[in-house]
């Protein structure tokens, strides 16, 4: 009897586990298309840009176009299971196990070691990965824990997972925030670039503003620069002077060695708030990327379908600006 009831608190806390896990997370069945058979997980987690809106719209169009099982996994609330970007708990991680791309949208996590594993073992397998926005500054771990060297501050491993694995880690706000928008420009002789097919100067547009980054980026290859608006619709004029000359980059790959000896394909982009995917352009450049990461970019069409999926209308960014009492379930694909 005993035994019995020890194996019955046992299955309870394995099954309350998965429970936990499940409703932590929102799946997106592959439709038919070029990404059949591979499966993306996009991990969101930033306390400003939306990345729980931004990231399950991109999943949306990713599997009903274009076939990817996409997973979506979000900063939790252990208290009431909602969706709170404030709190550093993302359950669901050890989805990245099964993974074919990790497509990563946090910012300042400090996650548990037991969450934090499963993105480091997958940052060190030489599988792809995507940096979306403040992924350039993912991680902000304590001083002694066993994955500090991934914070973006780390003097040891320089800038942390957003130096050393994206190209770049936090610097500075390029552009004006809140007054001053981004436009995408093709870098000089990357226009036949597969990630840019279907995309010319000016298609790439986002509400937030440039990013500051450390010139010239190193071991990185630049493909779309950020031209500083004077302000926050998509035909404004580009700042004069110096902001503007040189342009950042705003969009670039590059490659990691990881533990496992392999090089993974690396994209990043610091275009991508949940509003900017109101772009046709950057979404096109986020869906044409996640087809390059896989190495199917002989799949990449002339004009890429990245078409809104449902209804899809973004909160601005701003701190605490997050719709309360949202859960993973209210992401499901109508």
């Amino acid at each position: 009897m005993k035994w019995a009831l020890h194996f019955s608190a046992a299955l309870a806390a394995t099954l309350a586990l998965f429970t936990s896990a499940a409703s932590a997370q929102v799946v997106y069945e592959g439709a038919e298309g070029p990404g059949k058979g591979k499966h993306i997980v996009l991990v969101s987690g930033d306390e400003e840009y939306r990345s729980e809106e931004a990231c399950p719209q991109l999943g949306k169009i990713l599997a009903k176009h274009h076939g990817f099982k996409c997973t979506v996994l979000f900063a939790i609330d252990p208290k009431d299971g909602t969706i709170n970007p404030n709190v550093s708990n993302i359950p669901g991680l050890e989805a990245l196990g099964s993974a074919d791309l990790m497509i990563i949208f946090t910012r300042f996590r400090d996650l548990p070691d037991d969450q934090m594993k499963h993105v480091v073992d997958y940052i060190e397998s030489g599988r792809p990965i995507i940096g979306i926005r403040t992924s350039t500054h993912a991680f902000n771990i304590k001083g002694g824990k066993t994955y500090a060297k991934y914070s973006f501050n780390n003097k040891d491993f320089p800038g942390g997972f957003g130096k050393q694995v994206l190209g770049e880690t936090w610097i500075n706000h390029h552009g004006n925030h809140g007054s001053q928008s981004t436009r995408g420009i093709v870098a000089p002789g990357k226009e036949s670039h597969p990630i840019l097919r279907g995309i010319k100067s000016g298609d790439v547009w986002g509400p937030s503003d440039v990013y500051g980054v450390v010139l010239p980026l190193v071991e990185s290859d630049t493909l779309v620069l950020g031209q500083v608006l004077t302000g926050m619709k998509s035909d404004d004029p580009p700042v004069e002077g110096k902001v503007n000359d040189p342009m950042m980059p705003i969009a670039w790959t590059r490659s990691y060695k990881g533990e496992s000896g392999k090089e993974s394909r690396v994209f990043t982009s610091t275009i991508g708030a949940a509003t900017d995917l109101l772009s046709e352009g950057t979404r096109r450049l986020l869906v044409n990327a996640s087809f390059w990461c896989v190495g199917l970019e002989d799949k990449i069409p002339e004009k890429s379908n990245v078409d809104l999926v449902g209804d899809y209308q973004p909160l601005p960014f701003k701190f605490n600006g997050f719709r309360p009492g949202m859960k993973p379930s209210d992401f499901e694909m109508k």
